[in-house]
């Protein structure tokens, strides 16, 4: 008599995939602290789905002059005071400690127009490369103080995140690559998007603010149930 077969536990290879479309800007704390947590979202349910991630561009300030300015005078206008511009900033950056992230607002000594950054991130999407530069541009900025209004700094971090040195510039020279980014800005204040990070799922169901990391686990298990199965048969005999 031949032994019964043993089987093993089933692996399914065709994971459902979760599109994470992700509006930020890269001088938004609450941008970089979101990251980090949707990150860790990812991972933990890794072994379930795919993500796809693509970032958009959104300006905290698209008047700001093409130079920068005094970052701690532009924030402390902007909150009301030094008092209140000092409680936000320790607040923030104790938040962000607590995602493993260092942020040092005393280094930060401009606050600069980041139109030529997303332009960056839109060349560096085009390259596959786009993750890599966001988390660059980030790290720079919040953590080490790195003048994003300095066009030799921004070829630096975008190069280290494995861009040709060459397209960047191309980037940088071109109106065209700045009319671009402000153009799909204007695509995503038609989608009602007034605050960052905003987050797209699966081009369907918006989640607004840099949420714990258990909100976007259980966002992305409800949407899930959502995700189409492939073609097959089943029991009741409906399909086949």
């Amino acid at each position: 008599m031949e032994k019964p077969i043993t089987m093993k536990p089933i692996t399914i290879l065709n994971k459902p995939t979760i599109k994470i479309d992700v509006v930020s800007d890269v001088v938004c704390p609450w941008c970089y602290i979101g990251k980090r947590r949707l990150e860790k979202a990812m991972q933990e349910l890794s072994a379930k789905y795919t993500f796809e991630v693509e970032y958009h561009p959104f300006e905290l300030n698209p008047e700001m002059p093409v130079n920068g300015t005094n970052q701690k005078e532009y924030l402390t206008e902007k909150f009301g005071s030094e008092d209140r511009y000092e409680q936000i900033t320790n607040h923030t950056t104790q938040v962000a400690a607590a995602e493993g992230l260092k942020f040092d607002f005393d280094k930060q000594a401009i606050s600069p127009n980041t139109r030529k950054a997303h332009a960056i991130v839109q060349l560096a999407k085009l390259k596959n490369k786009a993750i890599a530069v966001v988390e660059n541009l980030f790290k720079a900025y919040f953590t080490d103080g790195v003048d994003l209004s300095d066009d030799k700094n921004l070829i630096a971090i975008a190069v280290h995140a494995g861009l040709d040195k060459q397209d960047v510039e191309k980037v940088l020279a071109e109106e065209a690559s700045l009319l671009q980014v402000a153009l799909l800005e204007k695509e995503m204040s038609k989608l009602g998007i007034s605050g960052v990070p905003f987050y797209i799922i699966n081009n369907k169901y918006g989640v607004s603010g840099a949420q714990p990391s258990e909100t976007f686990i259980n966002v992305f298990k409800e949407v899930s149930k959502e995700v189409a199965a492939g073609d097959a048969c089943d029991v009741d005999g409906k399909n086949c």
